[in-house]
């Protein structure tokens, strides 16, 4: 039964979460990284995270297959390790400058401007940091996630993005796309990533692919005129890292509407997938994209 799965599953999650608090935020990540590697294979099929590496970077030696999946496991237990440390990151309580920030220029421009925009990236390395980062530079800012499927351990990680990440949090889906238009009314910027498959999205070339793709940076683009602002996101080592806002810019607008939310989609999935060519050990192969 899945409530037994689930409460088993917070038990330990919570269990380990108590364990890395005691041993601190470098070692932890430390730690998660070892936990990654060791049990992270057994949670998703190998046969997808291959498909999925064939698809982005094409026919690749097996030796540097295995780094990817090898770096992309560790990349995501240190980033579970570092969930209980998001206050520390959040208030800067770490003995060490956890965050480089390129382009800052770029937000001094947003906050200026004071005017939405849409913040888009994908899940590369600690990817809870980009919407923590923008909100302690003072961007009016709202975050949309997606709720966890375990009822036992959401409420505890949505306490944690609320408190910590971004007090504005909106889960995915119809009821939160009203919200997320009422952010935009009252002059929020909107950060999400890109890069997971949706249910309801169009399907859009993806490395060469088609993929259901989410339309929201499009359709908000169209709509309230934003400009969208791409961010890139780096580990350098460790709990240390590299976040890049790239420079924003504004849609064309043909008139046509669903044309124009299709090349405007396109567009973003170009830009992520140069991401991922630059970064391809630190994005999540795991996800089942392109079914």
């Amino acid at each position: 039964m899945k409530i037994i799965k689930y409460f088993f599953e917070f038990v330990i999650i919570i269990s380990l979460f108590c364990i890395f608090k005691i041993i601190g935020l470098r070692n932890a990540s430390n730690l998660g990284s070892i936990l990654g590697k060791l049990i992270g294979p057994s949670f998703r099929s190998k046969k997808i995270i291959k498909e999925n590496i064939k698809t982005g970077l094409g026919e690749i030696d097996k030796q540097k297959e295995s780094e990817i999946i090898n770096d992309m496991w560790s990349n995501i237990g240190r980033t579970f390790a570092e969930y209980v440390f998001l206050k520390d990151f959040k208030f800067n309580r770490t003995n060490f400058d956890h965050m480089k920030i390129n382009g800052t220029n770029h937000l001094d421009e947003i906050k200026k401007n004071n005017e939405p925009v849409i913040f888009y990236s994908a899940h590369f390395a600690n990817f809870e940091l980009m919407a923590m980062e923008l909100d302690k530079f003072g961007i009016k800012c709202a975050a949309i996630y997606r709720p966890l499927n375990n009822y036992f351990l959401n409420p505890l990680m949505e306490y944690l993005r609320m408190k910590y990440i971004c007090p504005n949090q909106i889960p995915k889906g119809r009821m939160g796309m009203r919200e997320i238009i009422s952010k935009v009314k009252d002059g929020y910027s909107i950060a999400l990533m890109v890069d997971q498959r949706v249910s309801e999205g169009p399907r859009t070339h993806f490395f060469n692919k088609p993929a259901h793709t989410t339309t929201i940076p499009a359709q908000l683009a169209l709509k309230y005129d934003c400009k969208l602002v791409p961010i890139s996101l780096e580990r350098k080592e460790g709990p240390n890292f590299e976040m890049t806002i790239h420079e924003p810019y504004k849609i064309e607008k043909t008139g046509n509407d669903e044309e124009d939310t299709k090349n405007i989609t396109l567009k973003i999935n170009r830009i992520i997938e140069k991401m991922i060519l630059e970064n391809p050990k630190q994005w999540i192969w795991s996800h089942n994209r392109w079914k």
